[in-house]
């Protein structure tokens, strides 16, 4: 349910780590082929990674022609005038199934809900689109409010909201998921985790009382697996994230496991 392409060739992505380090390659569909078949993913959701309607066009264009991306994430932004012409131009496009925003890096903690991002939510519903939301810390709290002034909008939590997992908190990110949780017809994606981790020594032990929590919260209809890639690759391979996923989640009967690699992802996004 979440993965991302990047080309550096073509734009420049200023939230990657300074120097040289691992995500500062190109990263395309024949650089992640190989990982799909590895493990049998048949089926993928492309998400954003830059600002940028250069880059939803770019994005769009690459599902057209590769079969496993299912959808695309991509951005628009939410403030603008014009936002409900830039997602009838790329709504015109095969394959657009949600919107993002970094909101994380907004240094209002309250910009989900400031008026014009409001007004821009309600157009993303208007257009038949789901909102992927890309919060941690102060921002997630604000996500009911969200739901309460725009109730047609359907959204996923991204990265089961980036919980601090390397120093092994739980509060106040637990009682936020729980508010979150509580909104009919939000999703989570146990996705973003290792990253969260420490990167050189994460254990599965680490990532279990997060997971827990979210599948005690959200239960087995509204949870679905992401492996992030590449980001994931600070901390760990394709591989090896659904590996950590599918350990952290425990036993699972056939529907649940059928749920939580594809059929929530496919309802949600309506793939």
């Amino acid at each position: 349910s979440h993965h991302h392409f990047w080309s550096l060739d073509r734009l420049e992505y200023g939230w990657m780590p300074p120097g040289p380090n691992v995500l500062r390659h190109n990263y395309l569909p024949e650089t992640m082929a190989p990982c799909l078949e590895e493990v049998g993913v048949s089926k993928t959701v492309l998400v954003q990674a830059h600002q940028s309607i250069e880059e939803a066009h770019w994005l769009l264009e690459i599902a057209e022609v590769m079969d496993f991306v299912a959808g695309v994430v991509a951005w628009a932004d939410l403030t603008s005038p014009a936002l409900g012409r830039d997602l009838d131009s790329i709504q015109a496009k095969k394959g657009l199934v949600g919107i993002r925003h970094q909101v994380e890096e907004e240094p209002d903690e309250a910009w989900l809900v400031r008026p014009d991002v409001i007004e821009g939510l309600k157009e993303v519903a208007g257009h038949g689109l789901a909102y992927d939301l890309l919060v941690k810390g102060p921002h997630i709290k604000y996500v009911p409010e969200v739901a309460e002034k725009v109730p047609d909008l359907r959204m996923v939590v991204d990265h089961i909201a980036k919980p601090l997992i390397a120093a092994g908190e739980m509060d106040p990110w637990a009682t936020h998921m729980a508010d979150v949780a509580a909104i009919p017809g939000v999703y989570c994606k146990v996705s973003g985790m290792v990253t969260e981790a420490d990167h050189m020594h994460w254990t599965v032990d680490d990532l279990v009382p997060y997971v827990a929590h979210v599948i005690e919260q959200f239960g087995f209809d509204r949870i679905m697996w992401g492996s992030d890639w590449p980001v994931c690759l600070l901390a760990s391979s394709y591989a090896n994230v659904l590996d950590a996923a599918m350990q952290a989640v425990g036993d699972l009967t056939p529907d649940q496991r059928q749920r939580f690699l594809a059929q929530n992802a496919v309802d949600f996004y309506g793939l």
